[in-house]
């Protein structure tokens, strides 16, 4: 049903902000398309993708029905805009956005139902519920933010951020961590920070501070040209938003979420973006690791705050009880027999450490009288010896800020105290494991030997990470989504979160089947199997094969390459091995690394963090030399280049993952992670679904894999190669790890030559494109002087990001300031026009078509009810040919993934507006009579195909075939599932034209799997 609504022109704030040089650009904002879906009014930027418009109504399935959702969607597929629209769109359907006036940017998006203004009011704030947008890195955040100012919505937001990026004061700017924020501290209490005192005033005097898009850099441009401090404003704004945005450790750290006052957790909804490493970081936010050189400079503290009582009792005479020596006397006590019973504990086995039950942690420390009684004056002791020692301080510095090595060390045994009387219970420790470990090098400047033994670390490992997670159930959130390109498996990060994700989505990416290459490489080109397995790495053979198989991709692959490494010392290895080494068969006297080195010039990713800016300067130099075909990245798994940059375009034509990233078995803290899951599936706990440290082991180190082979293809026009040099790859159990959206195009090769053949094929294809029909960000020129041509890159190239430090390195050939550029956006899938498919359509035509959106916005309604439809008739089959575009229906009854429409004419096409359609229509009517020759037969579209079916099918058979037409039609049915009944119910002998002859119902992001289906009852067959 398509229903067109004119709405008055919007104003030029409500217009979208374009990358600099994206493809075509889309339309004005007045023909921003308006898709309603579940009954609400989506405002999106552009012509939205079938997996957009499904990633959109997962979103509103989650927050209508108050579930949460574990929601995939690869790079490149607008993700984040999706997330954004969809979210402040339901967010609306409550009331207009905070400040009073029209939401929607001024008037240029849809407006709620009268009934929804009603109520509206610019001070109410406590019936509307919060988004709350979490991400990993500030640098992240800021990408959203853009996101948000490309759209229509314009809610009242806030942004938080830390006080080392947000300070503005002369001294205390200069500190870092809890120094910085004692000193903060110490001074706002004295009011002795000019900045601060003027907030209150300027947010008087401001009130439509929040309602544009802001960032934390136009914070902090206000508080240097205005005065009032960039850190308070943002607690201020954070009382009284629509949207509010985050890093990770603001809401699951317990002391940083208690600091955010002010904000209504109640019915909020909590959305982490870049998921992927969530349940990592929440084990980790709920365990402690203390090292005994740590407690010997929190005993110094202590001594220091005796010191300074008794002097200020001198003076002062002052009988204060925060001048009382006697507490911090007990506290050093306490912390010296706590120093000293870490060191008696007998440690039979260095490799395994010292082990006990997480509830052995009481035990432990009620022998030192510390209990869930006694730590609360310990935590109160330890509060005021903070600010002790920023006072004490303060007699010299006159600020209270240059206690940098003293203030902190204290704080951590507060943290401690609180994780483990968390609550004033104990029920949480069985979700623990109490370890102490010994280790012989110094982990610090001030690590000091304990009772002349090696350094000792007290742990107390959480391996529940749900309890992060429950910690928001009892704030009373409404929904929690977790989104990312790699989140899959699915069903082991619901497991280890211990939460129900009724609302779960995989989509398909929006590249088209020619633009990815995705090969399993089980043997080298001698034929010597590739396995980085523990067994095999170390020989000689291995490296050889290996060696000569990257010098083969590095020679094929245009531009960039990326190569990762299961471990840092995996990757030493080999390349000391190939700097010094040939193949035994190589008739040439170069080293392997020096044969890699003629076809690209290699970087190697640095362990040291400080190192890392400069290599990723280095490559993105020695992509943009023009005497080099391009550059080679060696890089680790779970490292900084497989998390944090974008290889887009020239910067990352294909990947080779080495191996499995497998963490150390012998690593205590894996050993007792994977003893305390084996424990939890046992069958007398009565939990089938339960994960075993097994399955986790492996199930985290293809979660790694995903993610590294993310670095490639990150937009719509983007093209790459991912090549999996292990033949363990082969093995069904790990490419069910792999992400959703590369599964059907992976192809296991058992021939070296034919991997190279096909491979270089599709390289050639891909260079040799006429540059007419290439996409604006795709420009391709022929050099003279080489047989390949070579992507040319724009004015505004794809950029590699350093979320590290938050800065970017271009890959521009012409353009350079300093040692980093600001980051350009890669332009995402749906920020084009309508594009071109199979023919039906020339830009003339579209061109000619889009001037008719400046009249009317459209509204197009994706609620589908299903009774509408009846029973399948033969007309049904007959508008499947390849004729016309059709508007997507999107049923409010969707229950399981739905990646495209399986059965509209155009494989592959998007949602076309009317205005569009029509010209697509008059265009393609030429195709109504197109045939398709399969396996040598012709097969006919429409009621000539339901005719054979007739023929070859029982009428029972029949019904079966009509039901499962009406599920992809209707969409109440996965996709696969659909796909493989039918297939199955085709393979019979007598059937196989009917196998064959269905493939041209099939949408084209599916062909491959349905192509997978055919091969498989095929070869059954013969």
């Amino acid at each position: 049903l398509l229903v067109l609504v004119p709405f008055p022109s919007p104003s030029p704030a409500s217009f979208p902000i374009v990358p600099p040089t994206p493809p075509p650009s889309p339309p004005p904002a007045a023909a921003m398309p308006v898709y309603r879906i579940r009954g609400v009014d989506v405002d999106f930027p552009y012509d939205a993708y079938d997996c957009q418009i499904t990633y959109m109504d997962r979103v509103l399935q989650s927050l209508q029905q108050g579930n949460n959702a574990l929601l995939e969607s690869p790079t490149g597929t607008g993700k984040t805009l999706c997330l954004l629209c969809s979210a402040l769109a339901w967010r609306r359907t409550f009331g207009e956005f905070l400040r009073g006036g029209g939401g929607g940017g001024g008037g240029g998006g849809s407006q709620p139902s009268g009934s929804q203004q009603s109520g509206a009011s610019a001070t109410q704030s406590s019936s509307y519920p919060v988004i709350i947008y979490a991400s990993r890195t500030h640098s992240q955040l800021r990408q959203v933010i853009k996101e948000l100012k490309a759209t229509s919505y314009r809610p009242k937001m806030a942004v938080l951020g830390s006080r080392e990026q947000m300070c503005i004061h002369e001294e205390v700017s200069k500190l870092r961590g809890k120094a910085q924020n004692n000193g903060c501290h110490y001074l706002c209490k004295k009011r002795l920070c000019r900045h601060n005192n003027i907030v209150t005033d300027y947010m008087k005097n401001n009130t439509e501070l929040g309602s544009e898009p802001f960032d934390i850099e136009d914070l902090v441009n206000i508080g240097r040209t205005k005065g009032p401090c960039p850190y308070y404003i943002s607690r201020e704004l954070s009382k009284s938003v629509d949207i509010l945005f985050a890093p990770y450790n603001y809401l699951i750290d317990p002391g940083n979420r208690r600091s955010l006052t002010g904000i209504s957790w109640n019915n909020a909804v909590l959305i982490f973006d870049e998921a992927h490493n969530l349940e990592s970081i929440c084990a980790d936010a709920a365990s402690f690791d203390l090292l005994t050189s740590n407690l010997t400079s929190c005993i110094t503290e202590a001594q220091e705050c005796i010191q300074l009582c008794s002097f200020k009792r001198s003076i002062e005479n002052s009988a204060e009880k925060q001048f009382d020596p006697e507490n911090y006397a007990i506290l050093k006590a306490l912390l010296m027999a706590l120093e000293k019973k870490i060191g008696e504990l007998v440690i039979d086995s260095k490799e395994l450490g010292y082990t006990k039950p997480g509830s052995y942690i009481y035990e432990f420390l009620s022998e030192l009288n510390i209990t869930s009684e006694t730590s609360k004056k310990l935590i109160e002791t330890i509060d005021s010896a903070s600010l002790l020692l920023e006072e004490g301080n303060s007699g010299e510095t006159k600020a209270g800020v240059k206690a940098k090595s003293t203030v902190s060390r204290l704080e951590t045994i507060r943290d401690m105290l609180d994780i483990i009387f968390k609550g004033g219970g104990q029920n949480h420790a069985k979700y623990y494991s109490f370890h102490v470990n010994e280790s012989s090098r110094q982990t610090s400047g001030d690590s000091l030997q304990v009772f002349g033994k090696a350094s000792r670390t007290l742990s107390w490992w959480c391996f529940n990470p749900g309890l992060a997670m429950e910690e928001f159930l009892k704030l009373g959130v409404r929904s929690i989504i977790l989104t990312s390109g790699t989140l899959s498996p699915l069903d082991s990060l619901a497991m280890e979160l211990n939460l129900e994700f009724p609302v779960r989505l995989e989509n398909p990416h929006v590249i088209s089947q020619d633009q990815i290459w995705v090969g399993v490489v089980p043997v080298g080109p001698s034929g010597h199997p590739l396995n980085s397995s523990y067994r095999t790495r170390e020989t000689v053979k291995y490296k050889q094969e290996l060696g000569t198989v990257i010098v083969n991709f590095a020679r094929i692959v245009p531009d960039g390459l990326l190569v990762f490494f299961p471990s840092y010392s995996m990757m030493d290895k080999c390349i000391d091995y190939w700097k010094n080494r040939n193949h035994e068969h190589s008739v040439d006297d170069s080293t392997i690394w020096q044969r890699m080195c003629k076809h690209k010039q290699p970087v190697i990713e640095p362990r040291q963090s400080s190192n890392f800016p400069n290599a990723i300067e280095d490559y993105a130099a020695k992509l943009r030399d023009p005497s080099t075909s391009g550059a080679i990245f060696f890089a680790v798994c779970r490292g900084k280049v497989s998390e944090g940059l974008d290889f887009a375009d020239r910067a990352g034509r294909a990947v080779i993952v080495t191996g499995m990233p497998f963490s150390t078995p012998t690593d205590p803290k894996v050993r007792l992670k994977r003893e305390y899951l084996d424990k939890q599936a046992k069958p007398s706990n009565k939990n089938p679904k339960a994960l075993t440290g097994e399955e986790w082991y492996v199930q985290q180190a293809a979660r790694a894999v995903n993610q590294a082979v993310g670095r490639v293809i990150r937009h719509r026009h983007d093209y790459g190669a991912i090549i999996y040099c292990d033949e363990r790859f082969v093995w069904p159990n790990y490419q069910s790890q792999m992400s959703y959206w590369l599964k059907p195009y992976i192809k296991c090769y058992s021939k070296y030559g034919e991997v190279v053949q096909t491979l270089t094929r599709f390289f050639r294809d891909k260079v040799c494109v006429d540059p007419k029909e290439m996409d604006s960000n795709d420009s391709v020129t022929p050099p003279a002087d080489k047989c390949l041509p070579q992507e040319i890159l724009s004015d505004s190239p794809a950029t590699a990001v350093n979320e590290h430090q938050g800065t970017t390195v271009s890959l521009n050939a012409t353009t350079r300031k300093n040692n980093y550029m600001k980051f350009t956006q890669i332009t995402p899938a749906n920020r084009t026009t309508l594009p071109m498919k199979h023919g039906c359509s020339t830009s003339s035509q579209l061109t000619s078509s889009r001037g008719q959106f400046s009249q009317d916005s459209q509204v197009v309604d994706l609620i589908d009810n299903a009774t509408m439809h009846g029973q399948l008739k033969e007309h049904t089959l007959k508008s499947m040919r390849l004729k016309k575009a059709k508007i997507a229906d999107v049923s409010s009854q969707l229950k399981h993934n739905v990646e495209s429409r399986a059965l509209t004419g155009n494989r592959g096409q998007q949602s076309t507006p009317p205005s569009k359609r029509s010209t697509i229509e008059q265009a393609c009517e030429k195709n109504e009579a197109i045939q398709e020759r399969c396996g040598g037969q012709e097969s006919t579209t429409g009621p000539a195909f339901l005719k054979l079916a007739r023929e070859k099918l029982s009428t029972a058979e029949y019904g079966e075939f009509v039901e499962f037409m009406k599920a992809l039609k209707l969409k109440t049915m996965h996709i696969k599932d659909s796909l493989e009944a039918i297939a199955k119910l085709f393979s019979s002998p007598g059937r196989l034209t009917l196998l064959e002859g269905f493939r041209v119902f099939v949408s084209k992001n599916h062909l491959p799997l349905y192509e997978q289906l055919v091969r498989k009852y095929t070869m059954a067959n013969t």
